[in-house]
């Protein structure tokens, strides 16, 4: 028998003991996948199960990537498909501008590959960071490499937490949402400050004028419009 659960793994307990590694596989999916479904917390309760000898830890390990894997997928398709079609109709009630979503492009050209491996670890991102990738046009090749890898390392992780926590399970685990918590932070932190420095690069701007050229000086040189020059 499993140790003793904390409340979220308790409550998705009935759900293991009926469907098993099903369970696992459709709610790690969908959690992957923009829908905010329990799927980290079953896939601890069930390799703590795996530690208990009531499931396989080497089928929960791969049932957890591979679902992982391909949530993130179906993720990214949907933002290659139809994301920048969602962005031009209803960017503009987002503040999604034309601006900012080059920005998101260039960010994710330089920094893409670093987000889809760790965004995993941070609810919200978890969800989103495929439908993000494939929206700003985050070649596919780079987005698959980052998604196996993060994949890999977001079930592994949370499969040795379950496994090895043993009766500490309800500590450790409480521990690890309070880490989460303040990655997630950390993150945001991070990003506001980005934001931060960019509106302060874009108010240091010169003006320009209507034709897109930065007004000259008036030095007493000016040429008349006609070309002609009077002194």
């Amino acid at each position: 028998m499993p140790p003793p659960l904390p409340g979220p793994l308790a409550h998705l307990a009935p759900l293991l003991d009926d469907y098993g590694y099903p369970a696992v596989g459709v709610l790690v999916f969908l959690d992957n996948c923009v829908v905010p479904v329990p799927g980290q917390t079953i896939l601890v309760l069930a390799a703590v199960y795996a530690g208990a000898g009531r499931l396989s830890l080497p089928v929960v390990l791969t049932v957890a990537f591979l679902a992982a894997f391909a949530g993130n997928t179906l993720a990214y398709l949907l933002g290659r498909t139809g994301g920048l079609a969602f962005v031009h109709r209803w960017g503009r009630y987002l503040r999604l501008t034309p601006e900012r979503m080059a920005r998101a492009e260039s960010f994710f050209r330089r920094r893409g590959a670093l987000v889809v491996t760790g965004a995993r670890f941070v609810d919200g991102l978890r969800q989103t960071n495929g439908l993000v990738a494939g929206t700003t046009g985050m070649p596919s090749r780079r987005f698959l490499a980052a998604n196996a890898a993060g994949a890999a390392l977001w079930a592994g992780v949370w499969t040795a937490v379950g496994y090895f926590a043993g009766s500490n399970v309800t500590v450790l685990y409480r521990e690890a949402v309070r880490y989460q918590v303040l990655l997630l932070v950390t993150v945001a932190a991070v990003l506001a400050l980005v934001a931060f420095r960019a509106l302060v690069r874009h108010r240091r701007r010169p003006p320009h004028d209507a034709a897109g050229r930065i007004p000259h000086q008036d030095n007493g040189d000016d040429v008349p419009a006609d070309g002609r020059d009077h002194r």
